[in-house]
């Protein structure tokens, strides 16, 4: 009897605990299927090393959703398509970028989407596509690891010119040099105390020359009075040639003034002079012409005068007969 409680004991706990089971999966699922997704697909151009189906999808480093497909765009082979669902009330806007990050340590890669503002509009699938397309990036790790081979090289051509620089010949030469510049510091050490003596003498000269330029320039009538009279001179003369200028003004405005009487005198006889060549020359012309024909008479009465004085007194007395 103790035997077969026993067995119905663990029996029982058998099956609650199989019933337990049964409960937490169908109330897991039932949690996973009231939970909705939309799906979105971003494109990257280059390896996706470390990202497989189900990695996590991080929104500014909240998990979000999962990557549910990763393969090769069948329209372009160059890039590679990755699906990925996130749940519903996450709004990606169209600003948003995504980018694989990697984890060092473990070699695990993600997908985190960045830069979404609340002022751009909302995500939406255009004509052509089967989801909305978030818009792929770089990240640093993946920029490095493009750039890597093209930093290799810039290297080994930097190394290059470094063996080029240190060739055996430079070498040499970097020695003479040093041997030419030793030399130099050993003569120069040599020789301190004269080329000390030698400073000091030209110290000497130069503070004399300072001297004598200040004392030139300070002293009674030297540099700083003459250029104090020249200025003053100079200021003279400005002053004269303004004064110059000024007469010079007047003079213009009175002859502008003489040019406007003149203007104006010519405008008033103007008429006079239109009347006196059109009728007083034309008058003058004929007196002249009568004035001839009158001197031309005395000329002929003075001429008969000279040949017969008598006929002024008894007329002609040429004439013939003259019949009653």
């Amino acid at each position: 009897m103790e035997t077969r409680a026993h067995y119905v004991a663990v029996g029982a706990f058998v099956l609650a605990t199989l019933f337990l089971a049964f409960v937490a999966v169908m109330w897991l699922a039932g949690t996973q299927f009231a939970t909705s997704f939309n799906h979105y697909d971003i494109f990257f151009k280059g390896p996706v090393t470390g990202l497989s189906k189900g990695a996590r999808v991080d929104y500014n480093g909240i998990p979000v959703g999962q990557v549910s497909e990763v393969a090769i765009d069948p329209e372009n082979v160059e890039q590679i398509r990755v699906t990925v669902e996130i749940k519903s009330e996450v709004v990606i806007k169209e600003d948003a970028a995504a980018n694989i990050e990697t984890n060092i340590l473990s070699g695990v890669s993600y997908v985190l989407i960045t830069k979404g503002t609340n002022e751009a509009k909302v995500l939406e699938a255009h004509k052509g596509q089967r989801y909305p397309v978030i818009r792929s990036r770089r990240s640093t790790f993946a920029s490095l690891a493009a750039r890597g081979p093209q930093l290799l090289e810039k290297v080994d051509v930097i190394l290059d010119h470094l063996d080029d620089l240190l060739s055996d010949h430079n070498r040499e030469t970097f020695t003479a040099i040093l041997d030419n510049i030793r030399k130099t510091t050993g003569s120069l050490a040599d020789r301190s105390d004269e080329i000390t003596a030698d400073a000091t003498e030209a110290l000497k000269s130069a503070a004399a020359l300072f001297t004598a330029i200040n004392k030139s320039y300070s002293d009674p009538d030297g540099l700083k009075d003459r250029l104090s009279a020249a200025l003053g001179q100079a200021n003279t003369a400005l002053a004269r040639a303004d004064t110059t200028l000024v007469d010079y003004d007047k003079l213009a405005k009175g002859l502008s003034d003489t040019n406007r009487q003149i203007d104006g005198t010519l405008v008033d006889i103007r008429p006079g002079l239109k009347t006196f060549s059109q009728r007083t020359l034309s008058d003058v012309d004929a007196l002249v012409g009568e004035v001839r024909q009158f001197v031309a008479g005395l000329g002929r009465l003075a001429s008969q005068l000279e040949h017969d004085p008598t006929r002024l007194l008894f007329g002609d007395r040429r004439e013939g007969y003259q019949p009653k």
